[in-house]
């Protein structure tokens, strides 16, 4: 760590502490060289990608949001929570198997409405009323309708 007081790089750690509700390590450092004392704080590299939302705006990858997602579509349908976790971890290695920097919620959704179509049907219309943003009662029918016809298949 380079001291801001004279550009030396050789420091010691005094002190090091979590901070910031576990996010970053707070060390507090003493330069070798001219004995000031500085504060540095550290925190590690996020491997997801940024989302870019529908609206443009971007946020941080939270798959705390997949998995309430799936829990609010599953909610009073007999799956169990270890089945979700599963699900939204598979989305998460996929998403880390792109190796991108940037990604559209939009192939994030896609993965879960994929995923509840295989899981369950109520609990994928559920997420797709939402999701697709239903205008009125035809445009779930015509998703039902869908849900039927590969059925048949």
């Amino acid at each position: 760590m380079k001291c801001p007081f004279c550009g030396s790089i050789e420091d010691k750690v005094i002190d090091s502490r979590v901070s910031k509700e576990g996010d970053v390590i707070r060390r507090r450092r003493e330069c070798l060289k001219c004995e000031q004392r500085f504060t540095s704080y550290e925190r590690v590299e996020d491997p997801f990608p940024m989302v870019i939302k529908k609206d443009g705006s971007r946020e941080f990858f939270d798959g705390h949001k997949i998995l309430t997602g799936l829990k609010k579509a599953c909610e009073k349908r007999p799956i169990p929570i270890t089945k979700l976790e599963e699900i939204e971890k598979n989305i998460e290695k996929k998403l880390m198997g792109l190796n991108v920097k940037e990604i559209q919620s939009t192939w994030i959704g896609e993965e879960i409405m994929a995923a509840l179509k295989d899981l369950d049907k109520v609990a994928y219309v559920r997420f797709a009323s939402v999701y697709r943003q239903f205008k009125d009662i035809n445009d779930l029918m015509e998703e039902v309708k869908g849900l039927f016809e590969q059925k048949k298949k």
